[in-house]
């Protein structure tokens, strides 16, 4: 625990002006992002009476080792800053909203030639428009059957799109009326994207319009006495009707705003989001968050402001949003909002009328969700600190292993050797610290010689990192640095040159150590992982070895496992890093074994990238083709010019054909066809796989 006066920067340094801090710790990681008005003021708060800081500020000061400051012209340039190092850095005790979950939307994807409608989770992609959130996927597909009678946009694959397009014949929803069918020229792209941007109106709100025409339709085709055509537009009206009646009206002036909400205690903090559009509510969201410090409502609405609005620009950003409170100062706030969507953003609270009442509505949303959140995290924070606290126990630790890594390797009979390291903090999987290692130093099949590897390796880098930013003080000759700085020209995790990074703040791969490592095995891998750290000189690590057969404990030098109870947590606990690390690393075992079954012989020609490689079998329909084919016949390709030819030519004619498929049954060699090749050129066998496949390690 470092004292914050160690630290602390004489006031005539700092200046009084608006800017942006970040604190680091003793591995140079940025814990803690924040922008101020004035930074002399601000950061002299956090150097007072430790006894006097909130908790969450207390445990912040004391874990930094240093702090530094950027000093920005206005506070809206702070506001963009603190936004984009926060989401740069990922700083642990920032406050950092969570979702509660992962919520669908309804998405067109407007960057297609023949934009499709379908449900989209994750990461907003450009040039989709996204529709929602949702609070279920089932809610968005009822309204898009009911649409599609009106608007038959696409929705189908790329896949079923192609082979519907090769067939010439559309699926069921081109047949019943629901897909205007481009896939066989029914409709133009130009007619189709026209079809797609009517719906994304609709969705907009923009119903009306829609309905209106219509029924002037409707009656047309009454007076035309082309009843079947005037039934089908009563049908239509009504499905459109039915789903505008799934999102009531809320606000009667066809308002377009976003509702936020907030629910707080001393620790925790809850946000719901509504967006209403076109007076309707057409999706909502919620969040929770740890309080890292003593913070405002008015702060918690300013953080939500920026990761609500962060990455969105245009219509995303509605004209009016309506918060519980605001920000201080509001000024900064509004004109980045403004910035964001490109025109004036009203950021106020509802004081009266329709929505203050639907505030009110969203706020016991909120209430609801914090309420949900402690019962859940309640339960979750006990279950973890007491399998921490029996781990701990049971080896004989000093302190609860805030921090496990688990390693695994794995195999097929002796070939792509590879291994994993998976990393759980405070109970919980940390997947971006995840890694994968290569076995580069010998061939064949040997576990305990492949652990010994990998933790010298992982090991050494941490060495050198922590040598790299001045933490190792031992004495030491020149030519034992020169030998480990020598170690750091090999592989990453995954074969690629290793670099380390600039000592930024930025998360390192390799820079922060355990306090536990587990490994996938008995006594002898565990014996390998000692071994491996003896040799480095580290001797703070605690090792222990998960055996599955009978689930025991395996310490260094013990005779006998540990033998944990089957009702333990501790024990559940390890099982489940034991079993992450072996499902990690039998998934990259298989990438590896798959890319090595698709090899071909034109991954050897040198700078021949995969585009032109699909252009070659595409031309010619296969490599026996491509094979038989002269230098000139090679230059007919688009992108291959002469020398690549013969490059291609040569390296063909030196390896040797693959073996014909032969039908097991006859006895007949099968010819190869366009439709059966791999990815990397060579014919699909389609015998049975379990011949080939053997037992996964």
């Amino acid at each position: 625990m470092a004292d914050p006066s160690s630290y602390r920067p004489k006031p005539g340094e700092i200046p009084d002006s608006p800017g942006v801090y970040r604190f680091r710790d003793e591995h140079r990681r940025v814990i803690y992002v924040g922008k101020a008005k004035s930074l002399r003021q601000r950061l002299a708060n956090y150097f007072q009476d430790l006894a006097g800081l909130h908790p969450r500020t207390r445990s912040m000061v004391t874990t930094a080792a240093s702090v530094e400051w950027t000093v920005v012209s206005t506070e809206v340039e702070a506001l963009q800053l603190e936004y984009s190092w926060i989401k740069e850095y990922d700083p642990r005790f920032n406050v950092k909203y969570r979702d509660d979950k992962s919520y669908p939307y309804l998405a067109v994807t407007m960057n297609e030639e023949y934009p499709r409608v379908q449900v989209m989770r994750g990461h907003k992609k450009k040039g989709v428009r996204y529709f929602g959130p949702y609070a279920h996927a089932w809610a968005i597909r009822d309204t898009v059957d009911l649409l599609l009678r009106v608007f038959p946009v696409r929705t189908c694959s790329a896949g079923v799109f192609k082979n519907a397009a090769r067939t010439g014949r559309p699926c069921l929803l081109g047949y019943i009326g629901k897909c205007s069918a481009p896939c066989v020229d029914r409709v133009s792209a130009e007619e189709h994207r026209e079809l797609a941007n009517e719906f994304c109106d609709f969705m907009t709100g923009r119903t009306a319009t829609y309905l209106r025409r219509l029924e002037k339709q409707m009656g047309e085709a009454a007076e035309e006495m082309e009843y079947e055509r005037a039934a089908r537009l009563r049908d239509d009206i009504e499905a459109l009707k039915k789903a505008m009646e799934k999102n009531a009206v809320v606000l009667a002036d066809a308002t377009d705003a976003d509702l936020i909400a907030v629910a707080e205690d001393e620790l925790e903090a809850a946000v719901q989001i509504f967006h209403v559009r076109g007076g309707r509510v057409r999706g909502q969201r919620g969040w929770v968050t740890d309080k890292v410090e003593e913070i405002t409502t008015g702060a918690l609405v300013e953080h939500a402001l920026q990761q609500l609005y962060g990455e969105e620009t245009g219509d995303a950003v509605p004209k009016e949003v309506l918060v519980p409170a605001l920000p201080d100062p509001v000024e900064p706030v509004q004109e980045w909002l403004a910035g964001r969507r490109g025109s004036g953003v009203s950021l106020r609270v509802p004081q009266r009328g329709d929505k203050k009442a639907l505030m009110e509505t969203v706020q016991r949303n909120a209430q609801q969700a914090l309420v949900l959140h402690k019962t859940k995290r309640a339960s979750d924070l006990t279950t973890r600190s007491r399998a921490l606290e029996e781990i701990s126990d049971a080896l004989d630790l000093d302190s609860a292993p805030l921090r496990i890594e688990c390693y695994d390797i794995s195999h097929l009979q002796g070939d792509d050797v590879v291994a994993s390291m998976v990393v759980f903090e405070d109970g919980l999987a940390r997947k971006s610290e995840y890694r994968r290692f290569q076995i580069k130093g010998f061939a064949g099949q040997d576990d305990v010689r492949s652990m010994h590897e990998v933790i010298t390796r992982r090991f050494r880098r941490y060495l050198a990192e922590k040598e790299k930013t001045g933490e190792w003080t031992d004495g030491e000759d020149g030519q034992d640095a020169q030998d480990r700085e020598g170690t750091l020209a090999g592989t990453d995790l995954a074969g690629a040159p290793n670099t380390l990074t600039e000592d930024d703040g930025r998360p390192k791969k390799f820079a922060y150590p355990p306090q536990l490592v587990v490994v996938d095995g008995g006594a002898p891998q565990v014996a390998a992982a000692q071994r491996a750290l003896d040799d480095l000189g580290i001797d703070d690590i605690a090792v222990c070895g998960l055996a599955k057969r009978l689930e025991e404990v395996w310490l260094p030098g013990d005779d006998d496992p540990v033998v944990l109870p089957r009702t333990s947590e501790g024990l559940y606990l390890l099982q489940r890093v034991r079993d992450e690390a072996h499902r990690f690393a039998i998934s990259y075992q298989r990438t590896k074994r798959s890319k090595r079954f698709r090899s071909s012989p034109l991954d050897d020609v040198p700078g021949l990238g995969d585009t032109r490689k699909q252009a070659l079998l595409k031309h010619f329909g296969s490599l026996k083709k491509l094979r038989s084919a002269t230098i000139d016949q090679i230059c007919e390709v688009p992108g291959i010019g002469r020398k690549t030819a013969e490059t291609i030519a040569v390296a063909l004619a030196q390896a040797a054909p693959a073996a014909p498929a032969v039908n097991t049954a006859t006895g007949e060699i099968m010819e190869e066809e366009p439709g059966t090749m791999g990815s990397g050129g060579e014919p699909v066998r389609t015998g049975a796989p379990d011949e080939r496949r053997g037992q996964e390690t």
